[in-house]
């Protein structure tokens, strides 16, 4: 078998250089903080709204992670209708969409703190999600954030009539 070639030397520089880029930074960032929020909400028990939560947070990393890799490897003219000319676009819409979700997301998971803020006693010898809840609800707003900041830039980007994504 062949020795396999390295890579080449412009994919390696577009990798670095994407991973270095103010929106690689908060790609990352939004991977880590959305996974932080799921994992910690899917390794207890949950009930009611928390799956409205859960299921904004699994679907917007996974879509993170999708954009991360597809602008990681510069293959976003593969994907159909949103690719291309539009992918600055498309990247705008995502994290617009993920920041307006993680609202009302947020907004359930302060509402479930508060409920269970009875249980935060030392004396309470009980199993309690108090801290679980709350530690959901900080993943939140950290991910509402980023994504914040991230349809900010992008729009600003737009604006300017770029078209790349970093």
């Amino acid at each position: 078998m062949p020795p396999q070639a390295a890579p080449q030397p412009q994919v390696r520089k577009n990798i670095v250089g994407f991973l270095k880029s103010f929106l690689g930074i908060i790609r990352i960032l939004q991977i880590i903080f959305g996974a932080g929020m799921w994992v910690t909400i899917a390794a207890n028990k949950y009930e009611g709204s928390i799956h409205f939560v859960l299921f904004v947070a699994v679907l917007f990393w996974l879509l993170t992670l999708a954009l991360f890799f597809l602008t990681l490897l510069n293959k976003q003219d593969l994907v159909p209708i949103l690719g291309g000319d539009r992918w600055l676009l498309s990247n705008l819409l995502h994290d617009v969409a993920a920041a307006v979700l993680y609202l009302p997301a947020i907004g359930v998971m302060i509402y479930k703190t508060d409920r269970n803020s009875y249980c935060n006693l030392s004396e309470y010898k009980f199993a309690c999600l108090y801290k679980v809840y709350f530690t959901a609800a900080v993943f939140a707003c950290l991910c509402a954030v980023v994504y914040l900041l991230s349809a900010i830039f992008n729009g600003c980007r737009k604006c300017r009539g770029e078209r790349t994504v970093f």
